[in-house]
């Protein structure tokens, strides 16, 4: 794990590992599509873990437009909240890089207005959308940094990353970003 503070009292953290084993976090990021049903990737695995109950909750909402954020309950997951993020797709949601950059916050500001002070997320568009990971984790990480600090609630946010080659993507760029990160075992 690799962590860094970006103010008194909040933590970045970067794992890999399954956003659906996330016990310690209050929410986690559904890195969703515009009718919130159940799909691949991150989606389908928190939709198989959470059960159907999280589809009934979620589809009240759809469709939800690129960058739009909504929260439900969590149901089979082990986290009390869900917030379903619809990010771009990379070349036809333009400009992808300031569409990918308000998903994050707009996850953000949500999760704070409902006094979440812990969050997980995925690395948001990289999948089936096509992101490229390079990119997407500079933009994900610049703005978490930013937005972070100006949270009431929010104390710390981590970015589970599935798969070795997205985690040292991520790593990278967070060490480009902050310079010094702390390696945690």
């Amino acid at each position: 794990m690799i962590r860094y503070a970006p103010a008194e009292g909040k933590i970045l953290e970067l794992v890999r590992g399954d956003l659906t084993h996330q016990d310690d976090l209050e929410a986690v990021v559904n890195s969703a599509n515009s009718y919130l049903t159940p799909g691949g990737g991150v989606s389908g695995a928190l939709h198989r873990v959470a059960g159907p109950g999280l589809y009934e909750e979620a589809k009240r909402y759809a469709p939800i437009g690129v960058s739009e954020c909504i929260i439900t309950g969590a149901y089979g997951l082990p986290n009390r909240y869900v917030i379903h993020c619809r990010g771009p797709i990379f070349g036809r949601d333009l400009p992808s890089d300031e569409l990918l950059s308000k998903t994050y916050e707009n996850a953000l500001l949500l999760a704070d207005s409902k006094g979440v002070r812990s969050v997980g997320f995925p690395s948001i568009s990289t999948g089936i959308y096509g992101y490229p990971v390079e990119e997407a984790s500079r933009i994900a990480l610049k703005t978490i940094l930013d937005v972070l600090p100006r949270l009431k609630n929010v104390r710390r946010v981590r970015m589970v990353l599935w798969g070795e080659d997205s985690y040292r993507t991520y790593v990278k760029a967070l060490k480009e970003l902050v310079k010094e990160v702390e390696e945690v075992q």
